[in-house]
């Protein structure tokens, strides 16, 4: 597939979003951080935006490995961010943490009703909790996406992470425990292998308007560690949802109810991993006994 340019028109409240945000982020780095904590939770943003472009939801469905068909008449739920983050965005404004250091920790998706695709989109979000134990703090937001005939269609817990101080040497307390946790076990059934391209993350900001440069602009990832450009969270998110689908649900792409994950490690492009399911469990690795760079569970009717 080629990269898919002529969608970036639909992404202007993403991109402008990302811009707003890394401008707040700049002007906390010169204000004194307040010790108040934010009121939780927090106002509802609503929204109603209109119809998702055909084209546009077609071209996302191939990109991140499903069927285009299986997806004629309701919306990929894991599409939300495309639409979504300008509100997520929105339930932040005002927080007293350094936006710059925001982590994409995970997301449980929980899919209540198809969410039909050519019905204008109700949104409706708020900063659900901040649970902040002095080293990190974690934002729990909640999207809700619906129409007005389907209002609860779909609900999306993001936990943004911010580091808030690092590690003290010598403290590794947990840090074996995380480790084996994070390993794919040696019993898991591969169900599927993804040979991801230089500019998968390119790819995907487009279909989906979060141009982060960390996911698409080299010298700009090296700066912060990575040998290379590194694939979104919700790019691995949505291709372990699709390789389910397909390898496990027989294609019936209104049968996921529920998909819970955590963001362990990045993806570093180009990369070959596979997706691994333990039971409900499901790993994104190199390979079993490897640590996972998506570690999460699945739930189907």
């Amino acid at each position: 597939m080629s990269r898919p340019y002529a969608h970036i028109v639909n992404q202007g409240p993403v991109i402008a979003t990302l811009g707003k945000t890394a401008m707040a982020a700049l002007r906390q780095r010169f204000a004194k951080r307040s010790s108040t904590a934010p009121a939780v939770p927090g106002p509802v943003y609503h929204g109603v935006l209109p119809p998702r472009p055909e084209t546009l939801v077609m071209d996302y469905v191939r990109h991140v490995g499903g069927n285009p068909y299986a997806y004629l008449d309701i919306l990929p739920p894991h599409l939300w961010p495309q639409w979504g983050f300008p509100f997520a965005a929105k339930t932040l404004e005002g927080i007293n943490y350094p936006l710059m250091r925001v982590l994409n920790g995970g997301c449980r998706l929980e899919v209540r009703r198809p969410l039909p695709q050519r019905s204008p989109l109700v949104v409706r979000a708020r900063l659900v909790s901040i649970d902040d134990d002095g080293r990190r703090a974690v934002l729990h937001q909640s999207i809700v996406t619906g129409t007005d005939d389907v209002p609860d269609a779909i609900v999306a817990h993001l936990y943004a992470i911010v580091p808030l101080r690092r590690r003290q040497p010598g403290n590794q307390a947990g840090s074996s425990k995380d480790l084996s946790e994070n390993v794919v076990p040696d019993g898991a059934i591969e169900i599927d292998r993804w040979r991801l391209a230089r500019d998968a993350g390119l790819s995907f900001a487009l279909l989906t308007g979060d141009f982060n440069p960390v996911h698409w602009i080299r010298p700009y990832a090296r700066l912060f560690g990575f040998r290379s450009t590194i694939l979104h969270g919700f790019s691995t998110m949505a291709r372990t949802a699709e390789s389910i689908n397909r390898r496990i649900l027989g294609g019936d792409t209104t049968r996921m109810k529920v998909l819970d994950v955590r963001f362990t490690r990045p993806i570093v492009l180009p990369a070959e991993v596979g997706v691994f399911v333990d039971g409900q469990r499901v790993f994104v690795a190199k390979a079993r006994g490897q640590p996972a760079s998506l570690i999460g569970s699945f739930e189907a009717a």
